[in-house]
């Protein structure tokens, strides 16, 4: 049971109007040794209720002066003789509650964490928690609580042993692991460590164009990611649209010459057998170039797929199979800087390569199909695969949308009988 505050301690240390100077008081006990013995300090900036208070706990006269000189032991020996306190540091306990050590509290605080980094079983969970990055992250996942962050960390760790999945829906995963359908959803604690670890063990981090601030986008990272460790979210949506791709599968087809859909549920959940091994697989950017195919070429057209703009979750699993199987990817889009932006992440991330999009291509394409040409904004993305490309669309200002060349690209799609 707390003591009552002597009332003399209160009228001469206590109160609003000295609460800076108790907390700077303070912060030279948080500062020392608990075990040293007084020493003295010195006060700048002193107002005038500080500097009487201090005089008055030193038994001086008040002084002017805005600094002071004060002996802590001297004060200690002043409050034990008045009966108000043993020392100077119990009053300061005794009005505003116990003094830390910080050296102290941050050594055990180091430790804690410590133990926590070291609870965590699944070697990648293990692996990424040496990144001083990924322990902040878990430190703001659980607000700064050990005891928080080692049932994150359990959590994480029994969602793991799970994945990879084949084509289970995340809230599924979630219930049978977690017991909460809702646990694995977008900006939960342990979603956010399961997908840090998951990049971690299967060695890809985030690319540089997946950091996006805009939600549409971040959110179709991680699906993308999810779908990697084959987990479903959202498995319906924005579905990969492709025209002649060859199957191994007996019994599997698509009428020839027709356009066809797979959603990230079928691609995860009984993914095609593609007979694609040395093949050329093209890669358009817009659905329109897709249609015209199908109009003009029929099942004459080259095996084909289309990206949808960005690649979402099928896409890039779609993408994702085909090289696995021996494909090897040409992509073509818009000239733009969202068409390179594109190609930059097809191109690094799937090994494609281009498909008439050159510096050459571009100027060849401002020049003829004036018809679809539109003006670019003023911030451009560079081209990994052309340095010569981004310096050409920035000198003619000029986009091409991929519609506009569509001849050049069914001469390519069409197959010779």
């Amino acid at each position: 049971m707390n003591r009552p505050i002597d009332p003399r301690l209160h009228k001469v240390l206590g109160g609003e109007h000295l609460a800076a100077l108790r907390q700077r008081l303070r912060g030279h006990f948080e500062r020392a040794d608990p075990d040293a013995p007084p020493t003295s300090l010195r006060l700048t900036g002193l107002i005038g209720e500080e500097r009487e208070a201090l005089a008055l706990l030193v038994g001086r006269p008040p002084r002017t002066a805005k600094s002071m000189q004060i002996d802590t032991g001297e004060i200690d020996a002043a409050l034990l003789r008045a009966g108000i306190a043993a020392s100077l540091r119990e009053a300061l306990e005794q009005l505003d509650g116990p003094i830390v050590h910080l050296a102290t509290e941050q050594t055990a605080l180091r430790a804690a964490w410590a133990s926590v980094v070291a609870a965590a079983r699944h070697p990648a969970l293990a692996a990424c928690l040496l990144k001083p990055t990924v322990q902040g992250l878990l430190k703001r996942l659980s607000r700064q609580d050990t005891s928080v962050a080692l049932q994150l960390l359990a959590d994480a760790d029994a969602v793991l042993r799970h994945l990879p999945a084949s084509g289970m829906a995340r809230a599924r995963l979630a219930a049978e692991t977690l017991g909460d359908a809702h646990a694995l959803d977008a900006g939960r604690p342990t979603a956010t460590l399961v997908l840090t670890a998951w990049r971690q063990l299967a060695d890809e981090p985030p690319a540089a164009d997946e950091e996006s601030n805009d939600d549409s986008q971040s959110g179709e990272r991680v699906r993308d990611v999810w779908a990697r460790a084959g987990v479903l979210v959202n498995e319906l949506a924005r579905p990969a649209l492709f025209l002649n791709l060859p199957l191994h599968s007996v019994g599997i087809a698509w009428p020839p010459g027709e356009p066809g859909y797979l959603s990230l549920r079928r691609l995860l959940r009984a993914p095609p057998a593609w007979a694609v091994a040395g093949r050329t697989v093209f890669v358009c950017e817009n659905p329109n170039v897709v249609a015209i195919a199908a109009d003009v070429l029929g099942r004459d057209c080259a095996p084909l797929i289309c990206t949808d703009g960005m690649p979402a979750a099928a896409q890039r699993t779609l993408m994702a199979q085909l090289v696995s199987a021996g494909a090897q990817l040409r992509y073509h889009g818009d000239f733009d800087w969202s068409g390179l932006h594109i190609a930059n992440h097809v191109f690094r991330v799937h090994g494609a390569s281009p498909w008439r999009f050159h510096s050459m291509d571009y100027e060849s394409a401002t020049a003829e199909a004036s018809h679809a040409r539109g003006r670019l904004p003023t911030v451009p993305v560079e081209a990994s695969w052309d340095p010569e490309l981004a310096p050409a669309m920035r000198h003619r200002g000029l986009t091409v949308a991929e519609e506009a060349v569509i001849d050049l690209l069914l001469q390519d799609l069409r197959i010779s009988n």
